[in-house]
């Protein structure tokens, strides 16, 4: 008889946004009056920018034509996308990345959950706490977490670097040694952020442990601090310690598109294997590229007029960080993140645990963020908010929040 993968069976509950999703929709059809507002689930509102459009329409064009038709993609991607993400961000920020190290892909999430792959079971990862549920999930899933224990709502295998408001909601070195280390930086879901020199620490001990940094650069279009690396390339040896992930949805509003890439350089290796190659196969075996017309589209993005467009989307969104941020400190609530991200993390009032502070919040404001601990342990007691609403609606939001 078959068997099944029993690691899924180990996972708590649904995935983390899934159960907000039915927590939603349970409210909208019991309170069909209510006007909900969004604020939760971190996805762009703003239409495409007309440049990414107009390529995108040429790019359909070519497929209706025998002369400019195009069938499987290049296993990497096409050389015109990778070209330019190299040109435009790696090369102006000084970092040491080749067109034939990037591996296009339908997004980070997915980067993120298959690279773990190429790794043996028995790695032990590290992992920021909050941090993104996928990194943990995936790797419960594949064995290498250990069991849940329920009373600490943490895996039994994973090293947890607790982010807290007293080391600015970033990691400190483990004091156990990790096979995996996962950083996100700008973070989600509490929007901070580390200078180059931390960072440097990261890759610098990376390197004396023996260890892999996953690095996943999901916000770096929305830095806007001088001493924020953009890429974790700009350090020194991060070639011999470092993977990143990187996506077109946050940066050139992409979530319904879907188009993504990792950077795996040829000096990663392990004994004489570089993780490249093994990238190579796994990505040539499993994946049949991303669609030619979304990466046409993606490379619009590095044009002149595409950059000008999502630039302008990427200030609205921030503005709206803004709004949330002096909107919730005028009402004497606690919130950090908002300056280099899109995400406002907020610490629950009167000792409301997140997901109390969640329903209280739908009933009340009707209004819906997410739940800290949802992200892990350290999470208790915060809730995110992103800004990828519409300004309207993100005002609005806060003033029902003042009210309560």
């Amino acid at each position: 008889m078959f068997k099944i993968n029993d690691n899924y069976l180990k996972l708590p509950g649904s995935y983390l946004f899934s159960t907000i999703g039915k927590k939603v929709k349970a409210f909208t059809e019991a309170n069909p009056d209510k006007s909900i507002i969004r604020l939760g689930i971190g996805d762009v509102t703003l239409p495409i920018a007309p440049a990414i459009i107009s390529t995108l329409h040429e790019a359909v064009d070519e497929m209706a034509s025998a002369d400019t038709f195009k069938g499987y993609a290049p296993d990497l991607g096409y050389e015109f996308l990778r070209e330019a993400i190299v040109d435009f961000d790696y090369k102006r920020r000084g970092a040491d990345i080749h067109a034939d190290e990037i591996f296009v892909s339908d997004g980070a999430k997915s980067d993120s959950g298959n690279i773990g792959d190429i790794f043996a079971v028995d790695n032990r990862i590290a992992v920021c706490d909050p941090v993104y549920p996928v990194y943990v999930d995936v790797n419960a899933m594949s064995g290498r977490t250990g069991h849940y224990i329920e009373s600490t709502q943490k895996w039994s295998n994973v090293i947890y670097m607790p982010c807290t408001a007293e080391t600015n909601f970033a990691p400190e070195l483990p004091t156990e040694i990790p096979d995996i280390i996962y950083l996100c930086f700008p973070n989600n879901p509490t929007g901070s952020t580390i200078t180059k020199d931390e960072l440097q620490k990261w890759v610098d001990y990376a390197n004396k442990v023996g260890a892999v940094i996953i690095y996943d650069a999901a916000y770096e279009a929305y830095i806007s601090e001088d001493n924020v690396p953009h890429t974790i390339y700009e350090c020194e040896g991060a070639r011999t310690c470092a993977i990143e992930l990187r996506s077109f949805s946050k940066n050139a509003g992409f979530t319904g598109v879907r188009l993504g890439f990792t950077v795996i350089p040829k000096d990663l290796k392990s004994g004489d294997v570089t993780l490249h190659s093994l990238w190579a196969r796994r990505h040539g075996t499993k994946f049949n590229g991303a669609p030619y017309i979304i990466q046409r589209a993606g490379a619009a993005v590095y044009t002149q007029a595409g950059q000008k467009q999502i630039n302008e989307q990427i200030a609205y969104y921030m503005n709206n960080a803004k709004v949330i941020r002096e909107g919730l400190s005028a009402a004497g609530y606690t919130v950090s993140g908002g300056i280099n991200a899109p995400y406002i993390w907020m610490k629950t009032p009167d000792k409301m645990t997140s997901w109390e502070f969640f329903d209280y919040l739908l009933d009340r404001a009707n209004v819906v963020g997410t739940p800290g601990s949802g992200f892990g342990p350290s999470g208790e007691g915060y809730f995110r908010l992103t800004a990828f609403g519409s300004y309207e609606k993100t005002l609005e939001a806060i003033e029902r929040i003042k009210k309560l």
